[in-house]
């Protein structure tokens, strides 16, 4: 067939004429056919009947246009068209930033250098197998399903922008997450611990401490706080806004749920030390005078010039303290697993717990402190048990 040239001894070009476009420039759409099977090139009529077979296939998806032309294009190509003509704008600052982070971290090394048409499902299976942290341990399952949903997203677009026929992805078993993992978080002897060895801390570092212990905010909630938010005669803070690192340095922006919006009452104690922290912030913007430069925000936890802490500030403090005065080491965000445990242990229903933390339903808190539940509610029924004593 003149639709069919033989290229080398085992591959052969197919060709379909799609007519002319609109300048008159004829259109092809062209495909190398390659045989494994030598038997075939051995048999005329059986080759012949092959290639016949196979072009005829080939044709009827150029016809019914599912055919997508290979491009020599690299996945790491690919992916930046991905995050400029997607992700930056279907996605969350703080989303985009994390699934960027994997593809440089995990995904680029492994599978940038090839053609994106190249890549198939047992290269992304491989890529989920033996891909390991930075330091040589074994990747959480919990990060291998976030790698997974960034792959997902790549493919799905390619599919999508009709670069690829179907995506690899589809073969891939979604990574199985393991058990939620007991967060490691302190007891009541080692908080009252940590609050002796912060006594020395600055002012503000103190009231970070005791808002992520007494309310349980998370550390972009803790930073967005503004003096507007705390209403120290009621003894409540107001979640309104969140500061997280983005793309191109911090972002403030609202919370992630509904949820996560709520208004958080604490303690008497805390309240008389936000009075007194207050002072203290008042007299530090006098001092600054000319240096300060924030005029529209006021931020609980701030720099010098008034502007608010990048969002991995509390995060370096918090390792060099834990070091500096030798307390545990856990990391920041458990001090927020910490408050939840501790009302725990204080009979506080989970549902209470939840709307504190801001989770988007109470699952969450019954999955995240199932442990400490069930701890509970041993000792709950514990107390009962005189109920049915028979009494001599």
């Amino acid at each position: 067939m003149a639709n069919i040239r033989k290229r080398s001894e085992n591959s052969y070009v197919f060709s379909v004429d799609l007519g002319f476009d609109a300048k008159g420039k004829r259109l092809r759409r062209y495909k190398t056919h390659r045989i494994g099977d030598k038997a075939l090139l051995k048999t005329r009529k059986k080759l012949k009947d092959h290639l016949e077979s196979e072009y005829h296939k080939f044709k009827a998806e150029v016809l019914s246009e599912e055919y997508i032309k290979p491009e020599k294009m690299l996945f790491s190509k690919f992916v930046v068209d991905w995050e400029n003509k997607f992700a930056v704008k279907k996605l969350s600052e703080t989303t985009l930033n994390k699934q960027l982070n994997h593809l440089q971290t995990h995904i680029l090394p492994v599978i940038g250098h090839q053609q994106i048409d190249k890549i198939k499902t047992i290269h992304l299976i491989d890529l989920l197998d033996k891909t390991k942290r930075v330091d040589g341990l074994p990747l959480k399952s919990s990060t291998k399903e976030d790698i997974y949903k960034v792959l997902k997203s790549v493919f799905d677009r390619a599919v999508e922008w009709k670069v690829l026929k179907t995506t690899p992805v589809t073969g891939v078993p979604k990574p199985k997450i393991d058990d939620v993992e007991e967060s490691s978080v302190y007891d009541e002897e080692e908080v009252a611990s940590l609050f002796e060895a912060a006594i020395n801390e600055p002012f503000h570092w103190r009231i970070y401490l005791m808002l992520s212990l007494a309310a349980g905010f998370r550390r972009s909630e803790c930073l967005g706080l503004e003096w507007k938010h705390v209403d120290l005669e009621k003894g409540t803070l107001d979640i309104t806004q969140v500061i997280v690192r983005g793309k191109s340095g911090s972002v403030i922006k609202t919370p992630k749920s509904k949820k996560s919006k709520r208004l958080v009452s604490i303690p008497s104690s805390v309240v008389e030390e936000l009075k007194h922290y207050k002072l203290h912030w008042k007299k530090e913007k006098m001092k600054s005078r000319d240096m300060w430069i924030e005029n529209e925000h006021e931020w609980l936890f701030c720099n010098e010039d008034g502007t608010h802490f990048y969002p991995t500030t509390p995060t370096t403090w918090w390792r060099r303290f834990t070091k500096r005065v030798n307390v545990r080491f856990i990391r920041l965000h458990d001090l927020r697993h910490t408050s939840a445990t501790l009302l725990i242990n204080q009979g506080v229903h989970a549902k209470i717990i939840s709307e504190r933390l801001g989770h988007s339903d109470i699952k969450v808190a019954m999955n995240t402190y199932g442990h400490a539940l069930r701890k509970a509610d041993h000792e709950a029924a514990n107390k009962l048990d005189t109920l049915f004593i028979k009494k001599s």
